[in-house]
């Protein structure tokens, strides 16, 4: 692949808005993401390929049309000098790169997010197995809860610990999927009520999701409910909890009562 993508014009709305531009960015990259799963590349290789075009792209977007910005991305080297910048995109190029080596799964996600002066200000997260972008320049309208039992969202793999215990305590279903961005969303989306995550994540899994469930009206914290912080010295931010508003008091008690009694 040359250094360059060959890429469409950005919308003038897009160029002049953050919210826009966000869901335009990562909007282009799933189409072209999309367009290479379809190339026969296969598991590593193809896992591989994704990661380098998406940040290739998605870095491209930016330098060309927020170049004062800073960046940080799963795929780039932790430049620090963002610590010292008041805007810093935070971009996960292709979150659920094993479910994107597994066509036709569509749970894996393109991250954009804008922090700003000490918060998310903006951001998207684009689906393009659902054809799809979920951001805050249009935010999803969070529908009335189906009735029936809570529903949480789980990774495929690395379910926490005491999910299983807090299925039990409140009565839920497990909704396994990959992505960390599609688990997010598809609280949003009322295919599930919650997303309790406490096995180790970095900024760029949850920042994006976090921005637009915060825009849709959904609580947003750490699992036991402290705030979220982003654009620290130390991306690490091991667990993260997206809910509707009525499960967080009992979600956040369950687990600083877990925490208490066996260690995070």
């Amino acid at each position: 692949m040359t250094d360059t993508v060959d890429l469409p014009s950005a919308p003038s709305d897009a160029v002049a808005d953050d919210h826009r531009l966000a869901a335009w960015a990562a909007t282009v990259t799933g189409e072209r993401l999309e367009r290479l799963r379809a190339q026969g590349l296969e598991g590593r290789e193809l896992k591989d390929a994704g990661d380098a075009l998406g940040h290739r792209i998605l870095m491209q977007l930016l330098a060309t049309h927020r170049q004062d910005d800073a960046v940080l991305s799963e795929e780039g080297k932790d430049d620090k000098a963002r610590l010292r910048s008041d805007r810093v995109w935070i971009i996960d190029p292709l979150d659920g790169t094993r479910e994107y080596s597994e066509p036709p799964r569509d749970d894996w996600a393109v991250h954009v997010a804008l922090w700003q002066s000490g918060d998310l200000v903006a951001g998207a997260v684009a689906q393009p197995g659902m054809a799809t972008t979920f951001s805050t320049a249009e935010p999803p309208v969070v529908r009335e809860r189906a009735p029936g039992p809570p529903r949480i969202a789980v990774s495929r793999t690395r379910p926490p610990g005491f999910v299983n215990l807090l299925a039990e305590e409140v009565g839920a279903q497990l909704v396994p999927m990959g992505s960390a961005g599609a688990k997010v969303i598809s609280v949003a989306r009322d295919v599930t009520d919650i997303y309790v995550h406490a096995g180790g994540q970095y900024e760029w899994d949850s920042a994006a999701p976090v921005a637009v469930a915060r825009a849709a009206g959904l609580h947003t914290s750490r699992a036991d409910g402290a705030a979220l912080a982003y654009n620290q010295d130390d991306v690490w931010l091991p667990d993260l909890l997206v809910c509707r508003r009525e499960f967080a008091e009992t979600v956040t008690s369950f687990v600083t009562a877990y925490w208490a009694e066996h260690g995070q």
